[in-house]
């Protein structure tokens, strides 16, 4: 062998050593994938249920708050209702019962009158 066949062995043990060395990393590289990859499937198949029972949940609430609205709307024509009773109470009903009361008011004062111009009389 010669010099430069002993120098061609030494760069081919180099090279191969070199190439020994990058693989490890690259191997462990895969690995990484291989376990992101398993990682994003678990999390798919986790989080694939989760919005659809978020679906469910949505269309849920979005039929309670319209029952909601009914019962709110039911509400408000009783306020309505209750309103106008008392309008129409108070005009039918109030006018005559302020007008006895002062009535009532004048009568005693009246009387009151004539009984304090009585004892004063004696």
């Amino acid at each position: 062998m010669s010099v430069g066949d002993v120098a061609g062995l030494i760069a081919a043990i180099a090279f191969v050593l070199l190439v020994g060395v990058l693989a490890i990393p690259l191997v462990k590289l895969g690995r990484v994938f291989d376990e992101t990859t398993a990682s994003v499937k678990e999390i798919t198949a986790h989080t694939v249920p989760v919005l659809d029972e978020t679906a469910t949940l949505v269309a849920s609430s979005n039929t309670q708050l319209e029952n909601i609205d009914t019962v709110t709307t039911a509400a408000a024509q009783v306020s309505e209702n209750v309103s106008a009773l008392t309008a129409l109470f108070a005009a039918t009903v109030g006018s005559p019962m302020i007008k006895v009361a002062a009535f009532s008011y004048g009568v005693r004062r009246a009387l009151s009158g004539l009984g304090a111009s009585a004892r004063k009389g004696r």
